[in-house]
């Protein structure tokens, strides 16, 4: 065993930590605020940047092969039907069409698969697809939470009612908390549904070699896809491949296998053909999953002075046909003195909500600085002010000094005092995250190899996908950094189940779980080349180290080329799985911090909100690339402002059809759209493992319409409690004044 002491904390201010930890022989150091990064913390670009602007990069949706078939589902027009027959007749007799299904159950949303085809071209099947005849009864559908409240509202599915979830009262706790405020303050919040809208639709080009079944996907968890698919199919798992070198976007929507996937493998086992299923844009919005709305009945009070005192919110959220993810997240944060929530699920006649980018956050957390700054509007308190007196997280008290400074708080005016039609207005919000590191199980550990040959060419592989975060390049610094090297002499391999497991790209776990393997196994490789090195120098092995492309501490300079061909047999070759005691170590806080400042622009004439500059400050634990980073927040700021100005899918009341299913009517935000970002990656050495990377890819859309939200209610001196903050809606506040 190692005894190491840790210096835990960040650099900027605050109190850092000290702790003792011991790990076994073997382990890399843990890196803190003593340790000395050459590589880490640097800005390098993504490995596989040419590749993509060039489109050499393969995506599911570009895979093509050899006599390959294209399969499509006939999907029904009503959001709650029976099937009372399906005829496939005239479509089977379509020259070119080659496999077909029908489903005859009940349809409880729009969308949901009535047939599948698959066909020689995508023009057969769009012909045959026409002849199929279906009879459906339709019945009444329920689209909205007010609607399925309503205990007279029609079922979905066999639940004895739309609402699941505990039905409670707040404790007396709370109630004696409000009754010792000096303000009390009742609010009702609602955000929308918002779609996934990826880039890449979802789906998969099934391929098979006698009973080995390869699957290109397009997924953020190539494991749990294999799994799912060979659950599916009742086929072994070892004899499925899944592949996704590039994938087009997920935020939450892509991790299991879907019926369009198992459909496609059936149809190509069938035929003895490749077959390719990905949605149009039509069936991506409508069944491809999508981010619950919320309905929340806040209840917050407060002293004069801005302590905290109760928080009581009742919410409801609809995820369509399914009885989970109606939960937002509120309150949070913030120090009350009592508090209490009870989130319930509202089915509806709708495609299913998926995990969507900090799944319940946005929502809640919409609500919860709304009325923060409700509160501190009616104690005359500045907002910062407020915030800073009622939030103990040592990491957010420092970012808000930073984000302050940057946004220039100091201009922010009395809500509604600026003059002229084209207000100005300043707000903010805070958010927070997990650390989520995850070794993996036992018995199933995340593993990585790393293989140097004599020639000094260095290859990393694990079987985790890059969704477009960068992983790719964040592997390579990693194992750049213990072996002397730049990220651009590293070969990464990703996206092949063939590889050691790695994580799903879920839960913002995807660098933090696969950091501290991939640094144990550079490690060795590098203790193992060294080793070799010393047996032919005669040096000592263990004062010998990797740095700048050379051979350090030893008797004569040496290249790590020349390292590398001292090696018997011409190969470190290393294959390892991660311990949990590298996911163990002391923390310096429990949870990533972020917090976002927003300056807005009013039409007050139009009711046109312009969101000016936006500064996110994001706590990821150790930033191994600030490139990377940024270019996270960025993301997640231009999808925070996008859903809180714009997106919202729009549900026909009677048939539960979705009326705004394309690109040009789902209003996504663009480039005129877009503020000035100001993204400040903020580097803890926060612990927690052996890299001590932390959560990025979801925490930074957490803040961002509540921060905008609040802006604007700056700007104009009233108050929008629903998202999209839409032109109507403002010039109706307006008009309340």
């Amino acid at each position: 065993m190692s005894e190491y002491e840790l210096n835990l904390g960040f650099r900027e201010g605050g109190k850092p930590l000290r702790e003792t930890v011991n790990l076994s022989d073997g382990t890399p150091p843990p890196w803190d605020l003593d340790t000395k990064l050459a590589v880490v913390g640097k800005d390098h670009p993504r490995l596989d940047a040419i590749d993509k602007v060039t489109g050499r990069a393969a995506y599911s949706y570009d895979r093509r092969f050899p006599n390959m078939i294209f399969a499509k589902m006939l999907r029904s027009p009503y959001g709650h039907a029976r099937v009372k027959s399906v005829n496939l007749d005239r479509a089977k007799a379509v020259p070119g069409v080659l496999f077909a299904e029908a489903y005859q159950r009940p349809v409880n949303y729009a969308g949901q698969e009535v047939a599948g085809l698959a066909a020689t071209s995508e023009e057969v099947l769009d012909d045959a697809l026409q002849l199929i005849e279906v009879e459906y009864e339709v019945l009444p559908c329920s689209t909205t939470v007010d609607q399925s409240l309503n205990a007279n509202s029609p079922r979905v599915g066999r639940a004895p009612s739309n609402v699941t979830g505990p039905d409670r009262a707040a404790p007396d706790r709370v109630a004696r908390a409000h009754a010792d405020a000096d303000v009390v303050i009742e609010k009702e919040y609602r955000t929308q549904v918002q779609t996934h809208s990826c880039l890449e639709t979802h789906g998969s080009v099934s391929v098979w070699d006698g009973d080995e079944l390869t699957v290109y996907a397009s997924t953020q968890a190539t494991f749990a896809f294999r799994f799912t698919m060979a659950r599916s199919l009742r086929h072994p798992a070892a004899k499925i491949q899944v592949v996704t070198e590039h994938m087009g976007g997920g935020f939450g929507s892509k991790f299991g296998c879907d019926g369009w996937d198992v459909f496609a493998a059936r149809a190509a086992r069938e035929t003895g053909r490749p077959c390719r299923y990905l949605l149009d844009r039509r069936e991506e919005h409508m069944i491809a999953g999508n981010r619950p709305d919320s309905l929340q009945k806040c209840k917050f009070s407060v002293k004069k002075d801005g302590t905290l005192m109760g928080a009581e919110v009742e919410s409801y959220g609809t995820s369509g046909t399914s009885a989970r993810g109606g939960n937002a997240r509120n309150p949070s944060v913030y120090r009350f003195r009592a508090q209490f929530a009870n989130s319930r699920t509202v089915m509806t006649h709708a495609g299913r909500g998926r995990a969507f980018r900090a799944p319940g956050h946005p929502q809640g957390f919409f609500a919860l600085e709304g009325m923060m700054d409700e509160l501190a509007e009616a104690i005359g308190m500045d907002p910062l002010a407020f915030r800073m007196k009622n939030d103990g997280h040592p990491v957010r008290a420092e970012q808000y000094k930073i984000g302050a400074k940057e946004i220039g708080w100091n201009r922010r005016k009395k809500s509604g005092s600026d003059k002229g039609p084209i207000k100005r207005g300043f707000g903010m919000a805070s958010a927070r995250w997990g650390h989520n590191a995850r070794p993996g199980s036992p018995g199933a550990m995340h593993g990585a190899h790393v293989r140097i040959d004599e020639n000094g060419d260095v290859l990393v592989a694990n079987g985790c996908q890059d969704i477009g975060t960068g992983t790719r390049t964040l592997i390579a610094a990693l194992a750049a950094e213990e072996l002397g090297l730049t990220p651009s002499q590293i070969t990464v391999r990703l996206g092949f189940t063939k590889d050691p497991l790695g994580p799903p790209s879920g839960g913002s776990q995807t660098a933090p779980s696969i950091a501290p393997v991939i640094r144990r196994a550079a490690y060795k490789a590098k203790q193992d080349l060294l080793a070799a090195v010393a047996q032919r120098t005669g040096d000592d092995a263990s004062a010998l180290d990797l740095r700048g492309g050379k051979v350090v501490g030893g008797k004569r300079a040496l290249t790590f080329a020349d390292a590398c061909r001292m090696v018997p047999g011409g190969v470190v070759d290393v294959n390892m799985s991660g311990e949990v005691a590298d996911y163990r170590l002391p923390q310096y806080t429990n949870e990533v911090a972020g917090v976002q400042f927003a300056e807005v622009e009013v039409d007050t004439e139009t009711g046109l909100v312009r969101v000016v500059k936006v500064v996110a400050v994001q706590d990821c634990g150790v930033v191994v690339n600030p490139l990377l980073a940024r270019s996270q927040i960025n993301g997640a700021v231009i999808q925070g402002v996008s859903y809180a100005l714009y997106e919202n899918r729009v549900l026909d009341r009677n048939t539960g059809d979705m009326l705004n299913a394309n690109l040009l009517d789902y209003k996504i935000a663009g480039a005129m759209d877009m503020p000035e970002i100001v993204s400040i990656a903020h580097t803890v050495f926060n612990g927690k493992t052996t890299a001590g990377v932390s959560s990025l890819g979801e925490p930074p859309a957490v803040a961002t319409p509540g921060a905008i939200a609040n802006a604007v209610a700056n700007a104009i001196g009233a108050r929008i409690r629903s998202l999209p903050i839409t032109p109507d809606k403002v010039l109706a506040a307006l008009g309340s004044l």
